[in-house]
């Protein structure tokens, strides 16, 4: 992975070091140096001297057994302590929850991290525990999903632009089709407040966008639990969306200081 460009005012041993720990993902439980090197593209004597610094803060465990690294739980900390530290899923969980088991329907909020779109919170309405398999935290595509449509619409044009140049690098599979279906997301959140994907079997979203606090704003979505027959009419569930997204905007909004301007 080619590194962002940083200025002079960055860490580039921080940088290198957050990038190492980028590589471990879902199914990714242990990495050698070299599998760490040949993902970074850093060389291999840089990450030698960054794992092992990583290992000394608590970051990364070693196994000699498999002379290889995985994550550390102080990992896994950071993710609670940025959870239940959060104003917006604080106040979004509950109200998600209400309306999941209202509509009887999952119920998400995303942001993106570079390419792909990472749950806030997920609410999963589906009985089958075997199915509750999406929680916070865990990555989707971007390009693919409604969220990361829903995502894409909200930008300026500049930005949406710079980022389907992005995705078209990545050699996505059938990425003709899917750019063609990014770019009618895009006009249906332009004309209708919302867009609709599917991107797994069964399985069907509707997404809008939620400001949140600072500026900054999320994708909200409903979609259709994997047992479920509703991907054919989850269209009619709009409404429902869009009346979630202003109680978690009204509620947000009671949070800033007086005169200062939400939007």
């Amino acid at each position: 992975m080619e590194l962002e460009k940083h200025t002079s005012n960055t860490n580039r041993s921080l940088i290198r070091g957050i990038e190492i720990l980028r590589c471990f993902k879902p199914g990714v439980g242990m990495l050698g140096n070299s599998e760490i090197a040949e993902r970074t593209g850093l060389p291999p004597s840089t990450i030698s001297r960054l794992t092992q610094t990583l290992v000394i803060t608590g970051f990364l465990e070693h196994d000699r057994q498999h002379s290889a690294y995985r994550l550390a739980p102080t990992v896994l900390s950071l993710g609670h302590a940025f959870k239940t530290g959060s104003t917006e899923i604080k106040i979004a969980e509950p109200l998600m929850r209400k309306a999941s088991e209202k509509l009887r329907l999952n119920v998400g909020l995303a942001v993106a991290d570079r390419l792909d779109m990472v749950y806030l919170e997920s609410i999963r309405y589906t009985k089958n525990i075997a199915l509750r398999t999406v929680a916070s935290g865990q990555r989707v595509p971007m390009e693919r999903t409604s969220l990361g449509r829903a995502w894409i619409a909200r930008l300026e044009p500049k930005a949406q632009a710079i980022l389907l140049a992005k995705l078209k690098r990545q050699g996505i599979k059938n990425w003709i089709k899917i750019e063609k279906e990014i770019h009618l997301a895009i006009e249906s959140i332009s004309k209708n407040g919302y867009c609709v994907a599917s991107w797994l079997p069964e399985i069907s979203a509707i997404s809008t966008s939620v400001q949140l606090l600072n500026g900054r704003h999320a994708s909200l979505n409903l979609s259709t639990p994997a047992e479920s027959r509703m991907h054919n009419v989850l269209e009619t569930y709009a409404p429902a969306l869009f009346e979630l997204k202003e109680k978690i905007e009204s509620e947000l909004k009671k949070q800033l200081p007086p005169n200062k301007e939400y939007f």
